[in-house]
């Protein structure tokens, strides 16, 4: 018999990634409970850790770092990322130079301070942030002197298909396809609110080709858990490009994380298995 499990989340705020991972939070918790689990819920509070594991962490990102560093101090055992693989991945600059290092095709990236050669349109999109929250699009002239600083990062935009894929235990999902408009950008809007379609990769060398990549990135991040890495296949030269990797996606039920390892043939009961680390 599985022991109970606790699942940690955002304690209620008026922000909309805690309205997010709440609901994530709820449907695992319910495919959990409908499974036999005996599965409590608590709100994080650094000053009122829970002692007992097994723990599953399902938090908003700027949450889930305090969680993680609070929880490793105190050497409370849990299961979902380390404060140490979130901070190089929820740092997009770091996060830029460690997988270009480990010889990743990468966006050319510099920050918005030191941006004016790179060819326009540009992407503008915060150094530090999650869920496309900021992304902007800057067609043409100078970086606004409100980007024009070391918090933004500036890419040029590259036009071509979007893939995202799941990664969990050295074992890389199907890479999904983004059903979006060339050129339109996967901005917080889109992601939630008019969410595209999204389907299976069907060019089999290159979603073998992605499924390495994303392999590698997470290797060269240190990803411990769950990650969800995103790339551009850019039509015109075919370089595939690594985007970001999160290191604290959401793995709920009809996320885009779970719809790509069952498109990689790994069953919801086995995602949930390795999850909680009882695989």
């Amino acid at each position: 018999m599985p022991s109970p499990l606790t699942v940690l989340i955002d304690s209620w705020r008026a922000d909309p990634l805690a309205w997010l991972h709440r609901t994530e939070a709820r449907a695992i918790v319910a495919e959990l409970r409908a499974a036999g689990r005996a599965v409590s819920v608590a709100a994080f509070d650094r000053n009122r850790l829970p002692e007992t594991a097994p723990i599953l962490l399902r938090l908003s990102d700027p949450v889930m770092v305090d969680a993680a560093r609070a929880l490793e101090a105190a050497t409370v055992v849990y299961r979902g990322p380390g404060a140490a693989a979130l901070e190089r991945c929820y740092d997009k600059w770091r996060a830029y130079e460690t997988v270009a290092a480990a010889g990743v095709d990468c966006p050319e990236t510099r920050l918005a301070i030191d941006a004016d050669a790179l060819a326009r349109p540009l992407v503008l999109k915060p150094r530090r942030g999650s869920d496309s929250i900021g992304l902007r699009i800057l067609r043409a002239g100078s970086v606004p002197s409100t980007r024009r600083n070391e918090e933004t990062l500036a890419q040029p935009q590259i036009f071509g298909a979007e893939l995202t894929i799941a990664v969990i235990d050295g074992v890389a999902g199907n890479p999904l396809r983004l059903e979006l408009p060339e050129g339109v950008p996967y901005t917080f809007l889109r992601k939630y609110l008019q969410r595209p379609g999204r389907a299976p990769l069907a060019d089999r060398a290159l979603a073998a080709r992605a499924q390495q990549t994303a392999l590698a990135a997470a290797r060269a991040l240190g990803v411990d858990w769950a990650a969800r890495a995103d790339f551009i296949h850019e039509r015109v030269s075919g370089r595939l490009l690594f985007l970001e990797c999160d290191a604290a996606p959401l793995v709920g039920p009809a996320s885009a994380f779970a719809a790509s390892l069952a498109s990689g043939g790994m069953q919801r009961a086995e995602q949930l298995a390795r999850l909680l680390g009882e695989v």
